[in-house]
């Protein structure tokens, strides 16, 4: 038996009985890290809305626009090799790189590009929004979407987007391009091969899917034929590993090359660590609390502005988060183009409970709490409740992993939730046409991946002005808009926007080249070397 096998039973084993492999250095070939990746629900770029599946298909399929690793602020072809906009910007066609190839040997065709687009549209899973936006429907996608001969695809828009826009979205997860041939071949009952592409990949990237056990371990295979040459580790595996003190324990042992979900203490505990470096990438992500509109409490603004009155924000920016979250109120992530940094809320009693007071509800209510099971989640959580209860306001924390927190959040069943989001693509609309823009709040409308739909909530005027800056040309008309627009959220939606993430990885020294960008799916392992 190999050392590769050994080292996979070992850490299979391991989690299996939930102790610590004996200390053995890992694999010269072999990326190894420590994560909590109990949020992976699926594996098919059509259906992926999870952080942790966003940076792994990230690595295992290419996608018709990229941001590189070499260079995360210039969206450049990943699959298209270059692209012409009709005068009045309703089409795009892509020229299709020549020569590439899937993992499987299939070369990757026009063909597969345009139906990669249609399968998501047709499949409409949560993600689906971020194309379904430009008027595709499962009716005219066929359509719409097409390849023109074998080397070109063609994409016509019906909707009044800007064309940068456009293509801004065709970096998302859910533009990854999938191998026709071979996904088809596991069709079953017309499910264009969705029940074999949870558990399985069928990209053109620098990694291929070997193993995911749920829960356990993901194991990816280098791509030794890949556009860009091959990697510089043959596998990565990422070893489920929910507790961050087991996590330190495996880094400073060197049974792990990473360690991805540290608490700022023990970040503190291992910086002697000569073995060990710290390394701090900022982050998209955002946390934040929601209140679903549909509660006869809730759904009431004096309640909502309340609760924005109610959090210690410097408490915990300061305390327990320090190093891996700063202040941050605003829906689109600080330091991008358009983002608002004002924080106009601190914690203040008084006037949450005269805002309490004028809803009629002075004496307090009874709510729960919905949030994840990983740190600083669960944290987070019990500042919160201890701040509601100054105000009367008696909270129940319930904690769940995301593959079931977040089907509950997408079905509406939460009073109030903390969560986190990350933009879908580099855009200000990624995020304002999640929290701003609901143009059908009915509940059979499931418009699951919008935050707004998911808390029961719609206003016209940020409707309104949510469309108005998706389709200005004008860039500073169109930044000005959003900031008008977050600043109309920070008011009259229904979140509480508290922090944005500074991640901090710990990593061995001997371990080089790993890429964090803005994203959540913008994590490149390909350039990693030890």
């Amino acid at each position: 038996m190999n050392k590769i096998k050994r080292l996979l039973l070992a850490f299979t084993a391991a989690t299996v009985l939930g102790i610590s492999p004996s200390h053995a250095a890992t694999p010269d070939d072999t990326f190894v890290m420590a994560k909590d990746i109990a949020d992976i629900i699926t594996m098919d770029p059509a259906e992926v809305f999870e952080l942790t599946t966003g940076e792994i298909i990230a690595n295992i399929y290419d996608r018709i626009m990229m941001f590189e690793p070499e260079d995360l602020q210039t969206l450049v072809g990943g699959v298209a090799e270059s692209w012409d906009v009709s005068e009045d910007g309703k089409t795009i066609t892509f020229k299709i790189r020549p020569g590439l190839k899937f993992h499987s040997g299939n070369p990757v065709r026009a063909e597969d590009v345009a139906w990669s687009l249609q399968r998501v549209v047709k499949l409409n899973k949560t993600p689906a929004f971020i194309v379904t936006q430009f008027g595709w429907t499962a009716d005219n996608v066929d359509d719409l979407i097409k390849a023109t001969d074998d080397t070109h695809v063609q994409i016509t828009i019906t909707e009044e987007f800007s064309p940068g826009l456009v293509l801004n979205a065709m970096s998302a997860g859910v533009a990854s391009v999938v191998d026709k041939e071979l996904v088809m071949q596991h069709e079953k009952d017309g499910d264009l091969g969705y029940e074999w592409l949870k558990s399985n990949s069928a990209g053109s990237g620098a990694f291929e899917l070997k193993a995911w056990k749920a829960n356990e371990i993901v194991t990816l295979e280098a791509n030794a034929d890949y556009r860009h040459g091959a990697p510089g580790m043959k596998r990565v595996i990422l070893r489920h590993v929910p507790e961050p003190s087991a996590q330190r324990l495996l880094l400073e042992k060197g049974d792990v090359d990473m360690a991805r979900n540290l608490t700022p203490d023990q970040i503190k505990g291992i910086e002697g660590n000569a073995d060990v470096a710290i390394d701090g990438y900022p982050k998209g992500t955002l946390v934040y609390m929601a209140a679903n509109a549909a509660h006869p409490i809730l759904g009431k603004p004096e309640v909502t502005q309340a609760l924005r009155h109610l959090v210690d924000y410097e408490g915990m920016a300061d305390s327990f988060l320090a190093g891996q979250f700063v202040v941050h109120q605003a829906f689109w992530p600080g330091g991008l183009w358009g983002a608002l940094e004002e924080t106009p809320y601190a914690r203040d009693v008084d006037k949450a409970k005269s805002l309490l007071d004028a809803a009629g509800h002075g004496e307090g209510f009874k709510v729960t709490i919905h949030t994840l099971t990983n740190s600083p989640f669960p944290e987070i959580a019990q500042s919160v409740q201890a701040n509601l209860a100054q105000a009367g306001i008696d909270s129940d924390i319930v904690t769940l992993e995301g593959k079931t927190l977040w089907p509950k959040y997408r079905a509406r069943e939460h009073d109030l939730i903390l969560a986190r989001w990350s933009p879908d693509y580099v855009d200000p609309h990624s995020n304002a046409d999640a929290f701003a823009h609901n143009p059908d709040n009915r509940l059979e409308a499931k418009l699951t991946g919008v935050l707004a739909w998911r808390n029961a909530w719609a206003d016209s005027a940020s409707n309104e002005l949510a469309v108005m800056a998706r389709n200005e040309l004008d860039l500073g008309k169109r930044e000005q808009q959003y900031l008008d627009l977050q600043r109309m959220l920070q008011k009259t939606g229904p979140y509480v926007i508290m922090f944005q993430q500074n991640e901090q990885v710990a990593r061995r020294k001997n371990l080089e080249g790993f890429v964090s960008g803005s994203n959540f799916d913008l994590v490149f392992y390909r350039n990693v070397t030890k």
